[in-house]
């Protein structure tokens, strides 16, 4: 492709825009041949593989500048989160026509589906086709359904896939389903789900809970788990952080204080009661220094977002919440950052924006620790100043950096499967400015950073997103 310069040679950005589409269309449309297995493949070439030209231009000063995403935020919908079941068929079919509803389109418009859950499979037993089964009596059935596993990160993953797909103009429209219920008569096999987010290869304790819990849960009595495995992970996190930069309990209550204030405002919150600090630190140890009102509570519920291209969401006239950047990352060995770090730089990056212009977050904060902690790994707040700025109220709803403005897991819940895209939901309308008495006032940027899983003492993936509202 040979790039023509924008500006000082006459060439508008609009006529550049048309030309780098149509060539980004012959590219993305062109054959690739493979051999596999003794037989010849015929696919479309992914996304990741177009070359770096065909996802830029350069500006009049001959500079190299990326194209921002085509795909728009245009439908969300989600289920109240509860502790006990509604069922992962009627939740599905709530979230999907939702969604679906709030973007003004009907089922034969989406061109994919995305469908992330967590741990149907150990708790109900239902592997492999998950997505076909649940949405097997919706409008939705019949259309390419791709199943997501990526551990709490499930469906902030199927809509980092949903988003892609509409970005690379393989569809105009795509959903992302979460939906998660984590209830079961036997409440030991929801640990043992909980456990196999874990490196059950090298951790025989990890691998005994998942077996004795899930896998041959009828076979023996599996011992006294009280709480999630994970926890104690978020429990040793939590106490080194605070020791490291002189906090102490009462900062992980104020994060609890906080959330459970703004989950007290949401209607679809799990848990909606206000608390004080001497509750907090008062309530059941779980793991040190995590009392149990500083942990997510098991949870069920749905969630789901709908992504179309700009085009179409000019077309249908619908409020769209433009995708300004996306990030994913695993645990590398080789590395010391935690994944959320080097997806938010991927994610910074592709939006053209720094961390100092986001006006709301909703952070992965399956423990009170974790806010703090990843307050920092994104970037919003330098090393040791999220407890000052926590502190200092400046993460409230009317503080300089609201964080959790849903009530996060702590309040809101977090039924695993679903917790990515409820995280979406709730950051779509706060830059339409539809959170009522929870409301930022005058939100543009927004960022959403999810955890999946523990791996070598870190998380084992995490999504970052950055939505932007200024197009509204």
């Amino acid at each position: 492709m040979v790039e023509q310069p924008v500006g000082e040679l006459g060439v508008s950005l609009k006529a550049t825009t048309i030309a780098v589409r149509a060539q980004r269309r012959e590219h993305r449309w062109r054959k690739v041949r493979r051999r596999r297995l003794g037989v010849w493949v015929l696919g479309h070439c992914p996304v990741e593989r177009l070359p770096m030209d065909l996802l830029s231009v350069r500006d009049g000063s001959g500079k190299t500048v990326r194209q921002q995403m085509d795909a728009y935020v245009v439908g969300a919908a989600m289920t109240q989160f509860t502790s006990y079941s509604q069922g992962l068929i009627d939740m599905t079919e709530r979230v999907a026509a939702g969604a679906l509803a709030d973007a003004g389109l009907g089922a034969d418009r989406i061109g994919v589906v995305f469908f992330g859950n967590a741990a149907a499979g150990l708790v109900q037993g239902q592997e492999m086709i998950r997505g076909q089964v649940l949405l097997h009596q919706t409008a939705l059935a019949g259309k390419p359904i791709i199943n997501v596993e990526n551990a709490c990160a499930s469906s902030s993953t199927a809509f980092h896939l949903a988003a892609s797909a509409v970005a690379a103009g393989q569809v105009d429209a795509a959903i992302a389903i979460g939906v998660e219920d984590m209830s079961h008569p036997d409440r030991l096999r929801t640990f043992g789900a909980l456990a196999a987010a874990t490196d059950t290869l090298r951790r025989p304790d990890m691998f005994a809970m998942v077996d004795s819990l899930t896998l041959h849960a009828h076979e023996s009595n599996a011992g006294a788990a009280s709480s999630s495995p994970l926890m104690a992970h978020y429990a040793t996190q939590g106490a080194e952080f605070l020791q490291r930069f002189g906090g102490s309990p009462r900062d992980l209550a104020q994060v609890v204080i906080k959330n459970r204030a703004n989950g007290s405002l949401n209607p679809n919150a799990q848990i909606r009661r206000r608390v004080s600090v001497e509750e907090v630190l008062q309530d059941k140890m779980i793991a040190a220094p995590l009392t149990r009102s500083m942990c997510a509570p098991v949870s069920n519920g749905a969630a789901a977002v709908v992504v179309v291209s700009k085009a179409l969401c000019r077309r249908i006239g619908a409020m769209g919440v433009r995708v300004l950047g996306l990030g994913m990352a695993s645990r590398d060995p080789r590395s010391p950052a935690m994944p959320s770090q080097v997806a938010a730089k991927q994610a910074f990056e592709a939006a053209a924006v720094g961390p100092e212009e986001i006006d709301v977050a909703e952070l992965h904060d399956a423990a009170a620790a974790a806010e703090l902690i990843l307050m920092e790994a994104v970037g919003l707040c330098g090393p040791g100043q999220s407890i000052d700025l926590t502190r200092a109220g400046a993460t409230a709803l009317d503080g300089k950096l609201p964080v959790n403005p849903s009530g996060g897991l702590v309040s809101r819940g977090h039924p695993l499967g679903a917790t990515g895209c409820a995280q979406l939901v709730e950051l779509t309308e706060q830059l339409r400015g539809r959170c009522q008495a929870r409301q930022v006032s005058s939100a543009r940027l927004a960022l959403a950073q999810s955890s999946g899983g523990v791996l070598a003492d870190s998380e084992a993936v995490a999504a970052v997103t950055i939505l932007s509202g200024d197009e509204l």
